[in-house]
């Protein structure tokens, strides 16, 4: 294993060893529930939906604000968008993009969506211009739901492929008047006067529980977004595994303050809390100084964290009452030892579940043991579908072993973490369901791993475990890196401002950041001769051209690029360098959003920018 993988010193003298049958009891309890639905079951989230509303009807499904939706309502909404969409022309199978902030509409459309059995594709929020163009023609949609806030990103984007665009209104951020004309049809008097009986199920009677019900994009590891698929029988399985794991029940209150359209919150929390019959608190984003009064007031007792909402959270002055809350559990990855640690000290024993695992991911860890900064634990490998295999950084390649096979890793050693992919006509659990493109999937498959003929997930994450078998997340592989609880692929940021002018070449890369989970962004740039680097100009592409998140948060102006001998651009010295201005003689800016542009390296820029020195 290279020396360029960064190793967790392991937190065992903080935790208490649970002895190995009683971890595995948890998990065979979770492998049963992953199988209640199985392929070929004609079963649906919408049948779900429809079961839990005649079960829970006067329940609340969902709080806003002051508003609250109970089961029936939330059904009753859904029907109202199925009949409204169905007569629009959308019919089963078809994808429809949906693009909205997080609001109780969003649960609207897309359990419309579900009701016809149409395939719903969740757009991030904040892209527009070629990545927003990108992912309706990846998805296929062959038409968009985009809610009133989101409407200046379909409006600023050029060339959008020829699909009708249906608004839903959103009386908290309406969109300038002028704008409205780019949708083609505004569906709230539709919506109003579309009945809220039960949509027949005729339409989706032949959709078998293995068929995709949504897309979500992921950034993997290289090139653009690419959009997963999501089956319903593994939507549902989810919420089944998390009822044992998380012991829920219909008195818990889950909070969502994670966007929608990512994985998390639109799988664990809402399939979690529809199976249990329990509520969610929807929030449109996730507020420091909202977080712990939206707790009491509500009396949340499950949220889905990052490792960064942890931070910010423990970051905020210790208050008198930090301990009187409603909270009994949280799940979620990447929560350091020491945030884990200072967050129970600080917020009384909460149950953490640490996880790890990815949207299109065939296998998955998670800590049932509350073991301080482990995100799982194989107890038994016959158990298991993961194994972790040895990986080198340096040559990007699995070492092999004399037969030409991949070598396993043991204790304390570094590897990615792979999955068996199950190919079984009654067993869910284990299949990879890819992604809309069949080259991406087919780049995510490593074949002839262990034997002649199997195949395996590649989750492009460095691992590694103790004696005791629990695993700690390492590093990402390759060229994607999170910050802000986001994704990054740097070949997407590089290539959104590649056309910067003067420019020669560019390279982005994420870096360490004390203090920070994940890692922030980092471009070295060569600029043509005769060329100088502007920071304000640099700064006014990445607005204009990445969401904040990605927009690299340091400026290395480099004479000439490090290639490797197949002339690709090396990060790895790089990445050790970080933002240590004295490893290099480069000029070096940080990204200063106050003032609108990138500044000289210096501790008040740092300071500005709240990022700490290097080191």
């Amino acid at each position: 294993m290279s020396d360029s993988a960064v190793v967790l010193n392991p937190p065992a003298a903080r935790s208490k060893v649970v002895p190995r049958e009683v971890t595995q009891a948890k998990l065979d309890l979770r492998s049963r529930a992953a199988n209640l639905i199985r392929p070929g079951d004609l079963y649906t989230v919408a049948d779900r939906l429809e079961e839990q509303a005649r079960r829970f009807a006067d329940r609340d499904f969902l709080l806003y604000g002051d508003q609250r939706f109970s089961y029936a309502e939330v059904d009753a909404r859904a029907n109202q968008l199925a009949h409204v969409l169905h007569a629009r022309g959308l019919r089963c199978g078809d994808v429809c993009a949906l693009a909205m902030e997080n609001r109780p509409e969003f649960f609207f459309c897309w359990f419309g969506l579900m009701k016809i059995g149409a395939v719903a594709a969740f757009i991030n929020t904040q892209v527009s211009g070629r990545l927003l163009v990108h992912a309706l023609e990846a998805t296929g949609a062959r038409a968009v739901i985009v809610g009133e806030e989101c409407l200046g990103n379909f409006a600023a984007t050029a060339e959008l492929p020829d699909v009708p665009l249906y608004l839903v209104a959103d009386a908290e951020k309406p969109a300038p008047p002028d704008l409205h004309a780019r949708a083609t049809a505004d569906l709230a008097d539709e919506i109003a006067a579309a009945p809220r009986n039960t949509f027949p199920r005729d339409g989706r009677a032949t959709v078998r529980a293995e068929a995709p019900k949504l897309l979500i994009f992921t950034s993997g590891t290289t090139g653009l977004p690419k959009a997963a698929r999501y089956s319903h029988m593994r939507w549902m399985s989810s919420g089944d595994v998390m009822e044992v794991t998380l012991e829920v029940t219909a008195r818990d209150v889950f909070y969502c303050c994670l966007p929608l359209y990512h994985g998390a919150a639109a799988t664990s929390v809402t399939s979690t809390a529809l199976k249990a019959g329990g509520s969610i608190v929807v929030r449109r984003k996730f507020s420091t100084r909202e977080f712990w009064h939206d707790v009491r007031r509500y009396g949340i007792t499950v949220f889905q964290y990052i490792g960064e909402i942890c931070r910010y959270l423990l970051n905020t002055p210790p208050q008198p009452d930090d301990w009187e809350h409603s909270l009994r559990c949280m799940l979620g990855a990447g929560l350091t030892p020491e945030s884990w640690t200072r967050w129970i000290e600080r917020f009384g024993p909460i149950q953490v579940f640490e996880g790890w695992g990815s949207t299109e991911a065939n296998t998955a860890l998670i800590n049932v043991d509350n073991y301080v900064g482990s995100c799982g634990r194989v107890p038994d490998w016959n158990k298991t579908n993961f194994r972790l295999v040895r990986y080198d950084v340096e040559t990007e390649s699995h070492p092999r072993d004399a037969n030409g096979r991949y070598i396993r890793c043991g204790p304390g050693e570094v590897g990615e973490g792979i999955g068996y992919i199950v190919d079984h006509p009654e067993i869910g659990g284990g299949r990879f369901e890819g992604y809309t493109s069949a080259e991406a999937t087919e780049k995510k498959i490593l074949r002839n791993v262990f034997a002649e003929g199997d195949a395996f997930w590649s989750s492009g994450d460095l691992l590694r475990y103790d004696e005791e078998g629990y695993f700690y997340f390492v590093d990402r592989i390759g060229d994607t890196f999170r910050w802000k609880s986001e994704n990054v692929s740097t070949a997407e940021v590089a290539d959104a401002l590649s056309d910067y002018p003067g420019l020669e070449l560019i390279n982005i890369y994420g870096v360490q950041v004390p203090e920070h989970e994940g890692r922030a962004g980092m471009a070295a740039i060569v600029m043509q001769p005769g060329h100088a680097f502007d920071p304000k100009a640099f700064y006014e592409l990445t607005e204009s051209r990445v969401p904040r998140y990605a927009a690299p948060q340091f400026v290395r102006v480099s004479s000439a690029a490090d290639l490797t001998t197949t002339f690709k651009l090396r990060k790895v010295d790089l990445q050790r360098q970080g933002y240590d201005p004295s490893a290099f003689d480069d000029p070096l800016f940080v990204r200063d959003e106050k003032a609108g542009t990138y500044r000289p390296y210096s501790d008040e820029a740092l300071k500005n920018a709240g990022l700490p020195p290097f080191g």
